[in-house]
């Protein structure tokens, strides 16, 4: 079954690969990022060196760039192949973490000036838009979704409008970045009650989707750090609402590490990545601005698990590329 060097035949086994390279590989972007926003919080704690944060981001955004060719090549070979995933009743919700992304890099890259940032931010921004609006389209006209085809990745499109406010508030768009933040924090409500309906009432969600469960930290962590740009980083009442329910989610998360750590390695497993990485944030955050002690070393804490989880998934993936384990059609 092996393709001999110089074997005509060798070329159509790439093909399929890149036919199956999925939506979900900018899952690695998001956990990326999340790793240099976290970083750069460290270095403002003075944990780690200034600078780190920026190297880090320049991965990320070399990262982002590869995966993103590799989707576009897909893209243009294999239409119907992309077609089928948008289709796909869980791997749509994906789809947003390819502008989730660029937000997130324009977010980390701030300091090297707006005006190279600002523009950037602003396509980034309006593709999002456009890339929620057609899941959003998809989730209610298409009616062969089912209970089970519901999971926390469905909070993904929301996590993203809740992200604009990051860079945009310093950028000088303070009411784009209400409007996302408004309709990201109502949507994460309501699949929150969606989510949890099928959680309790429904059957378990399928094995291989159970790293998605660590999503429900990100909207909470996410929405407290954009709150805290809106409303001038004065951590009050509904501040601190969002925080503790992030924290509320981390322990929830906790309960099912057992399961979690069980599961065998698929691309699923970036799901741990970016929630982690946002609560490290928002702990940061609500240390900064409060003098918590608790929640300084909760961040502390927080970043050393993030850069363990960050590690494992680099290596496995790795890994699983090299015994082509991955871009594989569903069996």
């Amino acid at each position: 079954m092996e393709a001999t060097q110089g074997d005509p035949g060798s070329k159509t086994l790439a093909e399929p690969r890149l036919k199956h390279f999925p939506v979900t590989f900018f899952a690695v972007v998001m956990g990326l990022a999340g790793l240099s926003l976290a970083t750069g919080r460290m270095e403002v704690a003075g944990a780690v060196p200034a600078g780190v944060s920026l190297v880090l981001m320049a991965v990320t955004a070399l990262a982002f760039a590869a995966i993103a060719g590799f989707f576009v090549a897909k893209a243009l070979r294999y239409p119907k192949a992309l077609r089928a995933e948008w289709e796909h009743p869980v791997r749509i919700a994906f789809f947003p973490a390819i502008t989730i992304g660029v937000l997130l890099i324009c977010a980390g890259l701030l300091p090297l000036g707006d005006q190279l940032i600002r523009p950037v931010w602003m396509v980034a921004t309006a593709a999002h838009l456009a890339v929620t609006l057609g899941v959003v389209s998809a989730w209610i006209s298409h009616r062969t979704f089912e209970q089970a085809h519901l999971t926390p990745a469905w909070f993904i499109p929301a996590v993203g409008n809740v992200l604009v406010p990051l860079a945009g508030v310093r950028l000088g768009f303070p009411e784009i970045s209400w409007f996302f933040f408004s309709v990201g924090m109502l949507f994460w409500l309501v699949f929150l009650t969606l989510v949890f309906n099928r959680l309790i009432f429904h059957n378990p969600i399928a094995e291989r989707l159970l790293p998605t469960l660590v999503i429900l930290v990100a909207p909470p962590s996410v929405g407290f750090v954009a709150w805290l740009q809106l409303n001038g980083g004065e951590v009050d009442a509904f501040a601190r609402v969002l925080y503790y329910c992030a924290t509320m989610f981390v322990l929830v998360t906790l309960t099912q590490v057992g399961k979690l750590i069980r599961l065998p390695f698929s691309m699923a497993w970036w799901a741990y990545s970016f929630p982690v990485a946002a609560f490290t944030v928002a702990s940061a955050l609500f240390a900064e601005r409060t003098g918590a002690g608790f929640q300084r070393s909760l961040s502390y804490v927080a970043y050393a698990v993030l850069w363990v989880v960050i590690a494992i998934l680099v290596s496995k993936t790795l890994a699983a590329i090299r015994r082509d384990e991955i871009c594989r059609p569903e069996g």
